[in-house]
This record gives C-alpha cells, structure tokens and sequence, in this order.
C-alpha cells in the first residue's frame, strides 16, 4: 500500500525530537531508537511500500546506539567529541538538513496563505493543470500524531493476523461514510473508540485509512487538547457565506498554497 502522507523516515525522526524537546545535536540515541521502533512496529502493520526506508533508518538507529555502548578512552566522553566523530554525526547532520528544507517549505507556505487573502484571480486564469488532493496536510494534527494514536490503540488490543476465512474485505468507502455519519451526528468523537471491538488487523488498517480519507480530502479535522494524548475528530466547518460542495463556485477564487509554492 502506497501512501503518500509518509513523508519518509526523517520526518518522523524530526517529529521525535520535537516530542522529547531535545536539541537535534544531542539526540538521546537510545530513547529515540525505542520510540522509532514503536512506530515502525505500526507501520509494518499498515503495510506501507515504502517501509523498507524506514528499516534502513532503524537499523542505522541500532547501530549507532550498538557503538555508543563501546568503551572510550578515559579522556573522552560524548559530549566532548567532534560532530564528525560522533557515532550519530552523519545522522545529526543529514537531520538538521531535512530540518533547513522543511523549514523552509513550511515557510513560503505561510507566505502563500497570506497572498491567497490579498490576491483573487479570475476564474478564466485557473491553471489547467488539476491540484492533486493527495497533496492536501492535516492541519490541526501532524499524520505522525495520528499513527501514534494508532499506536496507542494497538497496546491494548491483541491484534489478529488476516487469514482466508477472517479477512475483512469491507471497502474503504464504507467505512468512510460509516465514520463520516458517526462524527456528523455525534459533533466529536475520540480517535481510540473507532477501534472498540476490532482486533482484526485488516479492519483496523481500512478504519485507519478512512479517517486519513475523511480528514485530508473531506474537510474533518482533528485536534488534540493536549500533546500526545487523545486526539478527536470533528465534522467539517460551515462557515457563513461558504458555499456547498454542490452549488456552483462563482467567477472569482483565490490563488492556492501549492500554486504559489509550486510558481515559486
């Protein structure tokens, strides 16, 4: 399965450090490797294509923490050596560089939104190229929140493999209007009870998925009271004057994020 969410195995390193508030030059190797494991373990169970970049990282976290352990000279300790000699050297600088890139990104998308209020365009100027809504984020909470969330649900359930007689072929689409209905009526439901009386491993992945469908391409969001604990979805937002999906968009629009980073 493809998706294309993950932005790779650096960003949920970035995003690590950031939860442990630490500073990217002096990664605690050990406790990071244990958190990256973790994910990783969630991962394999949503059977990404893209899994083995995140084992080649792990393995390289491994290792790094396999000669942290070696004993040093006397004279030497880590906080003293070099950034080159350091055994996590090479990874602290190819993470830092990520960092510079996403910054980066992060910041020409906040510059986009401002000109997307001060700029409209005719509708005659759209580009002819269609945007592509696997681009859309979600913005209240990061995807890597929600995979730890999923984390989470997967400690307390024994999660049974798939097999020819229990496979859960229900499509995505079901559970997406499932879901879709459940949060519309109930204005906010916690992410974990979605998974109440689900053990089995395809059902969860397909409840998974269904939420990322409902929360990047169907407007629901996601918000999080407190930082790494329960997250809860929400319906869409309709706001005063805002037309619906199936009345017709007028003559004006205003230019996109992608757009204009994609200009840039």
């Amino acid at each position: 399965m493809q998706l294309d969410s993950f932005s790779g195995p650096m960003d949920l390193l970035l995003y690590l450090v950031r939860r442990n508030e630490v500073d990217i030059t002096r990664l605690p190797i050990a406790k990071i490797t244990g958190q990256f494991l973790q994910f990783l373990e969630v991962l394999h169970l949503l059977d990404l294509d893209l899994i083995g970049d995140f084992v080649v990282l792990a393995s390289s976290l491994i290792e790094i923490k396999s000669r942290q352990v070696l004993p040093r000279a006397e004279e030497e300790t880590p906080d003293e050596l070099p950034l080159a000699e350091d055994p996590c050297g090479e990874l602290i600088q190819q993470l830092l560089e990520y960092k510079r890139y996403k910054d980066a990104a992060l910041a020409l998308e906040h510059h986009a939104a401002e000109w997307q209020e001060r700029y409209p365009r005719l509708s005659d100027e759209r580009p002819t190229v269609g945007k592509d809504p696997s681009t859309d984020s979600i913005k209240e909470v990061e995807l890597w929140d929600l995979v730890s969330a999923l984390s989470r649900v997967i400690q307390k359930k024994v999660v049974e493999e798939t097999s020819s007689i229990r496979y859960d072929e229900t499509p995505i689409a079901v559970y997406v209007d499932r879901i879709g209905t459940r949060v519309r009526e109930s204005g906010r439901v916690p992410f974990s009870e979605f998974f109440e009386g689900s053990n089995l491993r395809s059902k969860i992945v397909g409840i998974f998925l269904a939420i990322l469908e409902l929360l990047r391409h169907h407007g629901y969001r996601a918000e999080q009271p407190y930082e790494y604990h329960e997250i809860f979805v929400l319906p869409p937002l309709v706001e005063p004057g805002v037309i619906a999906p199936t009345e017709q968009a007028p003559a004006i629009e205003t230019i996109t994020a992608s757009e204009i980073a994609e200009v840039a």
